[in-house]
This record gives structure tokens, C-alpha cells and sequence, in this order.
């Protein structure tokens, strides 16, 4: 089943009638590639996931490192970018993700490496948070997923403090005749064949390519924050702008 994108709305399904149908499309979905998730991540990205992790740790900083400060790390997956800002803060740093095998890879790796990061089960659309009770959401590779990106980006505005910081980390399609070919080669036909093969779940890795392409271009991705009552918002792009880290912050 190919995964499609109502306009103005969020990634959804083919057949998916409702969020909520779409919601549980993607909640299984990541629950079946959970076990060969890292390996698989590592493999496509070069390693260059790593990399990333690292640039948005280093651009957070100045909100993750406030005294005090309380940090979610929304759609935590495994917890690869959760425990890289734990290793960066002395503050509270909470994981959260709405798949429970995801968050057990997780709470594995956090047992590993004697950290102990708080993690909460929850849709990143309905967070069972109370208003302004954050300083940093930081969000990888997992806001393209949701099924309604307008009512993500409220519900992240939300839950953040004044001079709160948003920072989504997320894929997207480089410019230009030459490489934006030689990307959407890889995207759509190698990556399926090696993702597939680790995970034994092919579909999950032909949609990522599917809402790579319809996902909002990064300019558009900043205007729609700004239309959720985020300001500064601002990007760059990375690895020849295969990927994006979006800052916005909240009115102080």
C-alpha cells in the first residue's frame, strides 16, 4: 500500500478515510522495522546520520544547556538523538514516541549506557503535556510522519515555553537537474531494494521516498510555522540538502 499526502494536511495512507487510520498505518509500520531500525538507518544515510544528530545537538544548545531546562525529544524512535542530548545537558531530557517497539529500543539503549531518560508513550499531535511546560521539542525525522502537520506544529507551539526553541530534523529532496536526479535514483530505487532487504518490510521503506517528495519543500515547512505562532523560523540544509534542520522559536 503506497502512502499519499492530502494537500494541506499530513502524510496519509493510500485508503486511510481519517487520521486516525493513518495514525495507525504508521504506528504499525515503524512497529515491524523497529528490531533492524539502527542498521538500517546507518546503512542508507552513509552513516551520515550520525553527522546530523551531531549538527542539531550543537544548535540547540544554547536552550538545552539553560538551567533548569526541560527537553522533548519527540518521535524518539530508538532514542539515537534522545540520548545525544542527554550526553549534552545536565537538564531533564524526555523521550517520546506514539510506537511501543521503538520506545523498547529505546529504554534498551538508555539501560546500556546507565541513562535514564524519562519516555511517554504519545502521539506528538495530542501530547498529554500541560501548556508552556517546555524550553526545547527537538523532533527527527519524524514530523513528515504525522498525519496533520498544521495541528503538530500547534500542538508543538503549545506545549512550549515563551523563548521556547522547536527544532525539526528532517529529510527532504536536493535542488538542482543533476543531483536532485542521482537523489531520486537512490530514493526510489536503490534504497526500497536495500531497505527492504534488512528490514523484511519493503513498503516501509518505498514510502519513504513517496513522503520525502510530497512533504513541504523547506520554505514552505518555515511558513507553516510561522502560521502556528513560531517565529525566527529558519533552516538549513545539509549533505548537499538531502536534509534540513528547521529552528523556530516561540514569541518571548
Amino acid at each position: 500500500m503506497t502512502p499519499h499526502l492530502i494537500p494541506g494536511r499530513g502524510t496519509t495512507p493510500a485508503g486511510a478515510s481519517s487520521e486516525v487510520a493513518a495514525s495507525r498505518y504508521v504506528r504499525g509500520m515503524f512497529g515491524r522495522i523497529a528490531p533492524r531500525y539502527d542498521l538500517a538507518n546507518h546503512v542508507l544515510s552513509g552513516n551520515f546520520d550520525r553527522g546530523w544528530r551531531t549538527e542539531t545537538v550543537h544548535a540547540v544548545r544554547a536552550v538545552s544547556q539553560r538551567p533548569g531546562a526541560v527537553c522533548l525529544d519527540l518521535c524518539c524512535g530508538t532514542g539515537d538523538l534522545l540520548i545525544a542530548l542527554q550526553a549534552d545537558t545536565p537538564e531533564t531530557v524526555i523521550g517520546s514516541d506514539f510506537c511501543r517497539p521503538m520506545l523498547a529500543g529505546a529504554a534498551a539503549k538508555l539501560h546500556a549506557k546507565g541513562l535514564r531518560s524519562p519516555l511517554l508513550e504519545a502521539d506528538g499531535l495530542r501530547l498529554p503535556l500541560p501548556d508552556a511546560c517546555l524550553d526545547l521539542v527537538t523532533c527527527g525525522f519524524g514530523f513528515r510522519n504525522f498525519a496533520n502537520y498544521e495541528a503538530g506544529a500547534r500542538e508543538l507551539r503549545r506545549v512550549l515555553r515563551p523563548d521556547g526553541l522547536l527544532a525539526i530534523l528532517e529529510c527532504a529532496e536536493p535542488e538542482g537537474a543533476v543531483l536532485g536526479a542521482l537523489y531520486r535514483f537512490y530514493a526510489r530505487r536503490v534504497l526500497p531494494l536495500i531497505g527492504g532487504a534488512l528490514s523484511g518490510e519493503p513498503d516501509a521503506y518505498a514510502y519513504l521516498p513517496d513522503s520525502v517528495s510530497k512533504f513541504p519543500k523547506p520554505e514552505a515547512l518555515s511558513a507553516l510555522l510561522r502560521r502556528a505562532g513560531f517565529t525566527d523560523a529558519s533552516y538549513r540544509l545539509m549533505t548537499c540538502g538531502v536534509v534540513s534542520l528547521h529552528l523556530a522559536r516561540t514569541p518571548a
